[in-house]
């Protein structure tokens, strides 16, 4: 991960500079791994991060009248964060500080009370919610000490992500026919993101946050938690540590960026981070602008 990105000076130097603050080789675990360890939350996140940007130099350096005509920013999950630094709310150095915090949090907390995430494909006969509900009972019965089944990703028509303690995703696994869902397919995480598992983890972000200087966003940034723009800088203060324990409202976040009428200007979009995972959730919210939505490959 970020090796195409490296011919870049810039990107280079985000990777350097990134090794001095986490006092590790992010490059060589990007590049080399084991991805035992790359897939771990704490490592995950500032990877992640650092590449998203560096995707940016690169998209800087090819297509600069791209950034400079840019409009609005919006990122999933952790890209929130990346998308802060992207449009002038928070520094680089910081930002990184602050993911690092979240992810060790949020790693620690997975640790703490197991769980895990699962993608669900459903129709309009499916009993998602209920599903849910009976886990979650289920997992109380088992003796779970913090029984927790949810949705944690809205990604698009009939498709989302639950997340829930291990006895509770067991459950759904052994009886998710019962309930009229198409498909489920167990993620490869190593906790239960975006659910009140994570609560250990809020508070030493956001107290991480409340001492970190935050600028007005440059251009308009939207947030995961309920897909509108963020006022100012006292509301990304407020929103950006619930969006830990708060489901990921990215269906609804894509609807209203690309609501506008059929004679108005259309916008393309440039995803800038590992995967191509936007285009294909573009494809099934708004085909219009998966057909104007690019890649930056990292």
């Amino acid at each position: 991960m970020g090796k195409d990105l490296l011919k870049f000076p810039i990107a280079k130097d985000l990777f350097e500079l990134a090794n001095y603050i986490l006092k590790y080789d992010l490059l060589k675990l990007c590049l080399k791994g084991p991805k035992e360890i790359l897939d771990q939350t704490q490592y995950c996140q500032p990877a992640i991060m650092v590449c998203s940007l560096a995707a940016i130099e690169k998209l800087k350096e090819e297509r600069p009248n791209v950034i400079a005509n840019c409009v609005a920013t919006a990122g999933f999950s952790l890209g929130e964060i990346t998308s802060l630094v992207f449009a002038g709310a928070l520094g680089f150095e910081r930002a990184l500080q602050l993911v690092k915090i979240r992810g060790e949090a949020m790693q620690l907390a997975s640790e703490t009370y197991k769980g895990g995430m699962i993608t669900v494909m459903y129709g309009p006969e499916s009993k998602l919610n209920f599903a849910c509900l009976k886990a979650k009972e289920w997992a109380l019965d088992k003796g779970d000490e913090y029984p927790e089944c949810r949705i944690a990703n809205y990604l698009y028509p009939h498709c989302k992500v639950v997340s829930g303690s291990e006895s509770a995703l067991q459950f759904l696994e052994n009886n998710w026919k019962e309930f009229n869902l198409r498909k489920i397919k167990r993620l490869p995480v190593s906790g239960a993101f975006h659910s009140d598992l994570m609560a250990p983890a809020v508070e030493p972000f956001r107290k991480a946050l409340n001492k970190s200087e935050i600028s007005e966003p440059v251009i308009s940034v939207y947030s995961n938690v309920d897909g509108k723009r963020y006022r100012d800088v006292e509301h990304i203060r407020r929103q950006l540590p619930k969006q830990i324990v708060k489901p990921v409202k990215w269906e609804q976040l894509l609807h209203v960026i690309y609501e506008r009428s059929p004679d108005e200007y259309f916008p393309r979009t440039f995803e800038c981070g590992p995967g191509k995972s936007l285009k294909t959730i573009l494809k099934q919210v708004n085909a219009k602008a998966s057909d104007e939505c690019y890649s930056i490959v990292v």
